[in-house]
């Protein structure tokens, strides 16, 4: 399933679902992911400043994948 992020809020709402999903709480996933307990929090509160590094650990973690792709006008 793909899913377009227009906002550090669905992007929370992904990550919050797919670490209920798989049962797993914040805790454990800020281990397997090797970042911070306050981080994964931060991240499913939705919070607009976080390190894409760290995110795209906790995603990894998940197994989300992540596809980028650029919108707007051919630079």
């Amino acid at each position: 399933m793909k899913t377009m992020l227009a906002d550090a809020t669905q992007l929370a709402e992904i990550v919050r679902k797919e670490r209920k999903r798989q049962k797993v709480s914040q805790i454990r996933l800020a281990r397997l992911s090797d970042v911070g307990t306050r981080f994964v929090r931060d991240l499913e509160g939705g919070k607009e400043t976080m390190r894409p590094e760290k995110v795209l650990a906790v995603l990894e973690t998940l197994g989300v994948a992540v596809e980028l792709s650029n919108t707007g006008a051919d630079d």
